[in-house]
């Protein structure tokens, strides 16, 4: 096989997986632009709510999460607050253990996420009886009137789980900026895009309310870290919709340095495909029974993530006109719609004076700071 079979090969294989990627964003940015926003009603009733904080190595962020979270126009009586504080400093804890919480201190060898859920929910006393579990991260500030949004929205919805709107806390830097821009990207596509549909929103790894029976239940099934990916799973082979409600804001501290931001992106990346993986298997059944939720969530797992995409895309319209040309106009076109179709997705007011300067500035200080890896590697060889 030559040079040139072996490059039509590589081309048609690596568009056709672009190509994928780029169309399910179009199609979802353009339905985004149907949804509209939910009449929520008062609630009759008022629902008992257990709000639990996982918190590892948060001291600078948890107590104002805590504090935020009792200052609700909801009923005290109505919501208990629990903070799992992993491997946090000990004036830390003492400062939470003034407030009117239940303070979790464990200390696993291990630290993550799902395991501070579980041991939490181990935790609770038998005679407490809850109606509505909330998970928010310890760096999340949510407004007085969260609890009553969210309590409205649970009984308008009727589901055993909705998702709220994530907003930035901060916009300082590059990687913050952009950060907000990706996730109201997020917004868009997996939770606006997919209820004008009807069909279920993404979760989110804060501001998630689940049915607190079912939550207790099945998350004590989750085996790895990403257990918001498993519990979406879960939801979706038990054909329970996941609602979404725009106007309920948790309010979320954003990755200021580059460094944090490509760790994090790298993080669910792997964790995308991983659930991509153990899932696939699923489809053709999926695709047979018509479990439409299913079937598109398998999908949007199997999509190229942003941070490879945009490379490849890049990489692809710079140097295959130098190979072969008429390779390469394709690969202009299908850049231009995937740039049209994430404008699209962006809220107006994130497209400002630094959107530019955000999106160049980025990937050069990324590249910058691999290049600084590689370096130092070969230094210390």
């Amino acid at each position: 096989m030559d040079f040139w079979w072996i490059l039509y090969i590589i081309d048609g294989l690596l568009f056709a997986l672009v190509a994928l990627t780029v169309g399910y964003v179009v199609f979802y940015s353009v339905t985004s632009l149907f949804s509209r926003t939910q009449e929520v009603p008062k609630a009759k009733r008022q629902n008992r709510f257990i709000i639990l904080i996982p918190a590892y190595k948060s001291d600078k962020t948890i107590v104002q999460t805590v504090a935020s979270i009792l200052s609700q126009d909801y009923p005290q009586r109505m919501f208990d607050v629990v903070v799992i504080s992993d491997h946090q400093k000990e004036m830390t804890n003492m400062r939470l253990a003034q407030y009117t919480i239940t303070l979790l201190t464990p200390n696993f060898e291990k630290s993550s996420k799902t395991k501070s859920l579980q041991y939490a929910v181990l935790n609770l006393p038998a005679f407490k009886i809850y109606d509505v579990a909330v998970v928010l991260n310890s760096s999340s500030i949510v407004e007085p009137e969260f609890l009553d949004k969210l309590n409205n929205a649970y009984e308008t919805a009727g589901t055993k789980a909705i998702v709220t709107h994530l907003m930035p806390r901060n916009r300082d830097t590059s990687s913050a900026r952009l950060s907000t821009v990706f996730e109201e990207i997020n917004n868009s596509l997996f939770r606006r895009g997919h209820i004008a549909l009807g069909l279920s929103a993404a979760l989110t790894s804060t501001g998630v309310a689940y049915d607190f029976e079912w939550f207790k239940n099945n998350l004590m099934k989750v085996r790895t870290s990403t257990e918001d990916k498993e519990l979406e799973a879960m939801l979706i082979h038990q054909q329970i919709y996941v609602d979404y409600f725009d106007d309920i804001h948790v309010y979320t501290e954003r990755k200021r340095e580059v460094a944090d931001f490509n760790k994090q992106r790298r993080s669910w990346v792997l964790e995308q495909w991983y659930s991509a993986l153990k899932n696939i298997r699923f489809l053709p059944a999926a695709i047979f029974n018509q479990q439409y939720d299913w079937v598109d969530k398998i999908l949007q797992w199997m999509l190229l993530p942003r941070t490879i995409l945009f490379p490849v895309l890049v990489l692809m319209s710079i140097i295959l006109p130098f190979i072969y040309f008429t390779l390469a106009v394709k690969w202009w076109i299908i850049s231009v719609i995937w740039g049209f179709s994430l404008a699209l997705a962006t809220p107006n007011e994130l497209v400002d004076k630094n959107w530019d300067k955000d999106f160049i500035s980025l990937p050069l200080a990324t590249l910058k700071n691999l290049i600084k890896k590689i370096h130092s590697k070969t230094i210390k060889k």
